[in-house]
């Protein structure tokens, strides 16, 4: 893997339909956060080669939002582990799948994605302004992407808000 990006989902419904958290479907604002995002990646160049997403239902919708600018479709993989995931288990994650894909992509959760986002900002020796910045706040449609160096240690490469794009951001 050569770059790791990490991208919360976008803001969802308070409540779903049928009353489980799992089923939350993204709300208006969290469909527009989720375009602009890809589209930002997208004028970057940044396209996943793999997407690995947490199977609820507002990450998905949030998957699929985000593809919309890009012209590659990547593969794509739904995992229910991914649901509420810790660090560790999207690590484990990224270990069990991410083989063989240059870009991989996860789509998930907080506060599991935030805390792997500064676990391996810290591990980049990020500038203090950027790891506080990312220390401050996740909010919803948030994409951190990271590299690698030549000695296998990360690079905070970028941070972006859906809000500092033309976005409205979320909680």
């Amino acid at each position: 893997m050569e770059r790791l990006i990490l991208m919360r989902h976008g803001k969802a419904e308070r409540h779903a339909a049928s009353g489980g958290d799992f089923e939350r479907a993204l709300a208006e604002s969290g469909r527009v956060d989720a375009a602009v995002m890809g589209r930002v990646l997208a004028g970057l160049g940044l396209t996943p080669d793999l997407m690995l997403v947490s199977s609820a239902r507002r990450t998905r919708e949030t998957a699929e939002q985000m593809l919309v600018a890009h012209d590659h479709k990547p593969r794509v993989e739904h995992s229910r582990d991914l649901y509420h995931a810790d660090p560790e288990d999207i690590l484990t994650a990224l270990d069990d799948r991410g083989d063989g894909a240059g870009t991989v992509m996860i789509v998930g959760h907080n506060p599991g994605l935030h805390e792997l986002a500064l676990r391996l900002a810290v591990q980049s020796q990020a500038s203090p302004i950027q790891t506080n910045k990312l220390r401050g706040r996740f909010p919803t449609a948030t994409v951190v992407v990271f590299g690698w160096n030549g000695r296998g240690a990360p690079v905070l490469q970028h941070l972006f808000y859906a809000q500092e794009h033309g976005g409205a951001g979320g909680e």
